[in-house]
C-alpha cells in the first residue's frame, strides 16, 4: 500500500507517540526513521517522568501542572517501564532557603490529582540511611515523589502498539524527498520507494529545522542544547535518588542505575552552528569535570573522571525564545500548516508530556483532514503495560513469574519483567535456545529482532536494553557476531 493518510517523519517519543494516537483513531499511518528508533534524543534522557520541580521558579506552573497530570497517566500505561522513585534533596541553605523549598513541594505535591505517589516531607538526614553517602553538613533534607522510566524502551513500546493498530514502521529509512501539492504530499523514502499521503507531521526532533529547510520548506529557528550524562559505580545502597542544587543555579540528578550503578546527569550546552551535527554529540571533558565536581561537593565519596564508567549525551531541539539554555521552556509547540497539503510541525517538548503532545497533535491533524476522532490514549495501556490481576504493581507481577519459572535464574526474570512486561511470559515460556552473552538467549534476540525492529548490538546492548554496561568487549561483541550470522 503506497497510500496514507498521515506520514510520520520521525522515531523518537514524539513520533511514535503521534503515529500510535493516529492509527488508534483509524487513520492510516506510516512512520519513517532515518536511523533506529530512539537512536538519539529519546534514549539520551535523565530517564526521569516528572512534573520538572525547578520549572517553578520561572513560573512555569502550566507546565508543571501538565506534566504532573501525565505523570499519573503514565505510571498506569507501563507499569514495567516506569516506576515511582522517591528523591531527596539536601538542603543547602546558602542556595535556597528552607521556605522556598517547602513551598515549592507543596505545589508540587497540590497542582495535580495524585493518586499513586505519596507526598513531600522534611527529613533529619544525619543518622539516617539517605544521609550516610553525603557529606556530613547536609544535616536536613526533604523528600518528594516523580517517577523513573525506561526512555528507549518507552519509544519502542509506542512503536510496537502503533504497529499492532495498523501503523507501518520503517527504521533506517530516511525520507529523502517531500513534495507537497494542494491536497496531498509526494514522498520518496531512501530505499527508492515513492508513496503518497494526505498529511505530513514533521517530529525529526533536533533535525525538525533542517528537514523542513530540505524541502523548500519555512522553518521556526531551533536551539540546540546538549544534555550529558555520566555513569559510576553506586554511591549508595537505597533505593532513593537526590537531586542536587548547584550554584550555578541548576539542578543536577543522581539516580539508582542498573542495580549497581549511579547515574548523574545533565548538563546543559548549547551547540553553535559550526559544532558537529546533534547525530554525533558527545560528553566532553568540561562536562565531565563539571558533573563530577557538583556530585562531589554533595557526596561524601567523591566523584572523579576517572570513575566513569559509560556516558551519554544528546541533544534536546529547544524554542528559540533567548535566555540561558537552562531556562528555556521544555514545553512543546504544535505548529500547524494548510497552504496545500497538512503538514504539522513538532517543536520542543519534553518525554513526560509526550502523549498529551501526541493527543493534542493528532486532534489537530484530524481537523485538517476534515475528520475530528476522539482522542483514546488517556485509559490505553502501551505494549507490555498489562499486568492483568497485578495492575501497576511490577513487583507483585515479577513475583508470580518467580514463582512460575522457579528454575530461571531470578536475576533474569526480574528483568525480562521490566523490560517487556507481560511479554515476558510468552519469553520465559519459550525455549531459551542458545545462551549469547550472560543471561541474554538466542530467543530474546530473535524477539527483538521480529517485534522490536533491532538491526545490530548496539541495537539491544544500548537502547532495549543496557547490558553493554554489564559486558566485557568479548560478551558484547558476541551479541556482533550473532547479528552477523544473521
Amino acid at each position: 500500500m503506497n497510500d496514507f493518510d498521515v506520514l510520520v517523519v520521525g522515531g523518537g517519543i514524539n513520533g511514535t507517540g503521534l503515529a500510535r494516537d493516529l492509527a488508534g483513531r483509524g487513520w492510516r499511518v506510516l512512520l519513517a526513521e532515518a536511523q533506529d528508533l530512539a537512536q538519539h534524543t529519546s534514549s539520551s534522557s535523565t530517564k526521569l517522568v516528572h512534573g520538572g520541580l525547578r520549572y517553578l521558579e520561572t513560573w512555569e506552573f502550566g507546565l508543571v501542572r501538565k506534566a504532573l497530570q501525565e505523570r499519573e497517566v503514565l505510571l498506569r500505561s507501563a507499569p514495567h517501564l516506569i516506576q515511582p522513585l522517591r528523591f531527596v534533596l539536601p538542603h543547602a541553605p546558602h542556595l535556597r532557603p528552607s521556605w522556598m523549598i517547602r513551598a515549592g513541594l507543596f505545589l508540587y505535591d497540590h497542582l495535580a490529582r495524585r493518586e499513586l505517589l505519596p507526598g513531600s516531607h522534611a527529613l533529619r538526614l544525619k543518622g539516617s540511611v539517605y544521609g550516610e553517602p553525603l557529606k556530613p553538613e547536609f544535616t536536613r533534607g526533604f523528600v518528594y515523589s516523580d517517577g523513573w522510566v525506561d526512555d528507549a524502551r518507552l519509544v519502542v513500546a509506542n512503536a510496537q502498539d502503533a504497529h499492532a493498530r495498523g501503523t507501518e514502521v520503517l527504521t533506517r529509512c530516511a525520507v529523502t524527498r517531500a513534495e507537497r501539492g494542494a491536497d496531498a504530499w509526494r514522498v520518496t523514502l531512501q530505499d527508492g520507494r515513492t508513496l503518497r499521503s494526505r498529511a505530513l507531521v514533521n517530529a525529526a526532533g533536533p533535525w525538525a529545522e533542517a528537514f523542513l529547510r530540505g524541502q523548500g520548506l519555512p522553518a521556526r529557528r531551533l536551539r540546540l542544547v546538549k544534555g550529558s550524562h555520566i555513569v559510576v559505580d553506586q554511591r549508595f545502597a537505597h533505593d532513593h535518588a537526590y537531586i542536587f542544587q548547584n550554584p550555578d543555579g541548576r539542578i543536577m540528578f543522581a539516580l539508582p542505575f542498573q542495580d549497581r550503578f549511579t547515574l548523574i546527569g545533565t548538563t546543559d550546552v548549547e551547540l553553535a552552528e559550526h559544532e558537529p551535527p546533534p547525530a554525533h554529540a558527545q560528553i566532553d571533558a568540561d562536562e565531565i569535570a563539571y558533573l563530577c565536581g557538583q556530585a562531589s561537593s554533595y557526596l561524601a565519596r567523591p566523584v572523579t573522571p576517572a570513575d566513569v564508567r559509560w556516558s551519554y549525551a544528546g541533544v534536546r531541539p529547544l524554542l528559540d525564545e533567548g535566555g540561558s539554555a537552562s531556562s528555556v521552556t521544555r514545553d512543546y509547540l504544535l505548529e500547524t500548516e494548510a497552504s496545500g497539503a497538512p503538514l504539522l510541525n513538532v517543536w520542543g517538548g519534553k518525554l513526560t508530556t509526550y502523549r498529551k503532545l501526541a493527543e493534542d497533535g493528532a486532534t489537530q491533524l484530524g481537523r485538517l483532514l476534515g475528520d475530528e476522532r476522539r482522542p483514546w490514549t488517556a485509559d490505553a495501556r502501551l505494549a507490555g503495560g498489562d499486568l492483568g490481576a497485578h495492575g501497576v504493581d511490577i513487583a507483585g507481577f515479577t513475583a508470580a513469574l518467580l514463582a512460575r519459572h522457579p528454575n530461571r535464574r531470578a536475576a533474569l526474570v526480574s528483568r525480562l519483567a521490566r523490560a517487556y512486561g507481560s511479554a515476558a511470559t510468552e519469553l520465559l515460556g519459550a525455549v531459551p535456545g542458545t545462551e549469547i552473552a550472560p543471561g541474554l538467549f538466542d530467543n530474546e534476540l530473535r524477539h527483538l529482532v521480529d517485534h522490536e525492529w533491532a538491526r545490530s548490538a548496539d541495537d539491544v546492548l544500548w537502547r532495549r536494553s543496557k547490558l553493554g554496561l554489564h559486558y566485557t568487549a568479548e560478551q558484547r561483541e558476541a551479541v556482533a557476531a550473532w547479528f552477523g550470522s544473521r
